[in-house]
């Protein structure tokens, strides 16, 4: 049965850390699973939580740790001594140790590294420190299972036991040369048939599939996305293996990815939590509230150009808000889209393909509903002219809604710009302002004022 964080629990526990009673605690923690603890330390304040972090031990602290908001996790660290952060580290795969280190202040993270002993493990950790962040050569762990194309299958389950020692899960065999090329990956199923004195490059497998280090985590993600790969070797320049990503890293990047493109969708410049400062929060939204500033302003002053107009057809001005908000509904909708086959390297064909359909695309939404806005404005206010100048004006607003919805986020990704800018603030205000000075100019064209 699955273990339930409860409130009633919380307070049970708080209580025995005031009282100081470390053989109980550690006896109801004993057990549980590390994502239980790292649930449990989210629900506790700063001392609780280093009551536990140091009451465990740091084979179980360490995976804890790696579980916890990124805010919680620093804040935690914060308290603890270089000494005992270079414990946990030690219990650490590479590329968790190295993402800690990054998230430390310089002066503490060579202090860090200072005081570890594992001069192995300090040297792969330090390694994979010259890697950019979201390439595969940050994301991968340097912890994995290789053998020699030239032992013998009896050698191979030898060396294999002792390299599986520091590796938390074996999904893969790989093969390397004398020079530790990745040569292919090996089948527990040929090892444990083929006779004990049989060398290892008479039964690998030469067809392994790998990205280099300095391939981009989308593209690792993608490549492992298609071929259903819990694991990815990584080579260097000189095609040597030096790593692998595995799936539950590749998870937590995709993850962290999504949850920035959310908030560049929502108008949050910066990478920020809900328990942040008001400061923090406030510099991450104020830029685009800026832009949704000027943007009414620009929208406000288009329709001063066009007063006449409205004073002697004051209905235009009711349906300005419907014009304006269709035109950003579309708008966010068609790059919304695009954004998303950018991000999964779904689209296909030329950019004028893409474009044309979505034109088509607009063309049959506009008409449909410019069809039965006509309707409603006739009906309801009995003016053919007014009806068809609104219902025009929402048809060719869509289709103009529709193209820059589907060529901005083209043309940032191209730029090199995070296209999930183009689903946010910046396409609904390019949109709104465009949307009201098309509904406007054509309503004076069509009714001849």
């Amino acid at each position: 049965m699955q273990f339930q964080v409860t409130d009633d629990f919380i307070e049970d526990l708080q209580r025995l850390i005031e009282q100081d009673d470390s053989v109980r605690v550690q006896a109801i923690l004993e057990e549980l699973h590390f994502a239980d603890i790292a649930e449990i330390i989210d629900d506790l304040n700063l001392d609780q939580a280093i009551f536990i972090i140091k009451l465990l031990d740091s084979v179980r602290t360490s995976e804890a740790l790696m579980e916890l908001d990124e805010d919680q996790r620093d804040r935690i660290l914060s308290a603890l001594s270089p000494q005992e952060i270079a414990d946990e580290l030690e219990e650490m795969d590479t590329d968790d140790a190295a993402d800690i280190l990054n998230e430390l202040p310089e002066n503490v993270a060579q202090e860090v590294i200072s005081a570890m002993m594992d001069e192995e493990h300090v040297e792969n950790i330090v390694d994979l420190l010259r890697y950019e962040e979201n390439s595969a050569g940050g994301l991968m762990a340097k912890e994995l299972v290789k053998v020699n194309e030239n032992w013998t299958v009896t050698g191979c389950v030898s060396e294999m036991r002792a390299q599986a020692e520091n590796v938390t899960r074996v999904h893969s065999i790989y093969v390397v040369d004398n020079n530790q090329k990745l040569k292919g990956r090996l089948s527990l199923k040929d090892l444990l048939t083929s006779a004990e004195s049989t060398p290892i490059k008479d039964v690998y497998i030469p067809k392994v599939d790998y990205v280099t280090v300095n391939t981009s985590g989308e593209e690792v993600a993608r490549i492992m996305r298609k071929y259903d790969l819990e694991a990815i070797p990584v080579v260097d320049e000189l095609d040597r293996l030096v790593g692998r990503v595995t799936i539950d890293d590749i998870v937590d990047f995709i993850t962290e990815e999504a949850e920035k493109d959310y908030q560049l969708a929502s108008g949050i410049s910066q990478d920020v939590e809900a328990n942040d400062s008001i400061w923090e929060l406030t510099r991450a939204r104020f830029p685009w509230l800026v832009l949704g500033l000027f943007g009414g302003i620009g929208a406000a002053a288009i329709m001063g150009l066009f007063e006449p107009l409205m004073s002697q057809h004051a209905i235009l001005f009711l349906f300005t808000p419907l014009i304006a908000a269709m035109a950003g509904n579309v708008g966010v909708q068609s790059s919304a889209i695009i954004v998303q086959g950018i991000a999964n390297d779904d689209l296909k064909g030329s950019i004028g393909n893409r474009l044309i359909k979505e034109v088509l695309l607009a063309m049959l939404n506009g008409l449909m509903l410019g069809i039965l806005l006509f309707a409603y404005t006739y009906f309801s206010k009995g003016d053919v002219m007014v009806s068809l100048a609104i219902s025009t004006a929402l048809f060719t607003v869509i289709i103009a809604a529709g193209l820059i919805g589907t060529s901005v986020p083209i043309i940032l990704h191209k730029r090199g710009i995070d296209p999930a800018l183009a689903t946010g603030p910046f396409i609904t205000t390019s949109n709104d302002i465009c949307g009201i000075l098309i509904y406007f100019m054509l309503a004076k064209a069509i009714i001849g004022i």
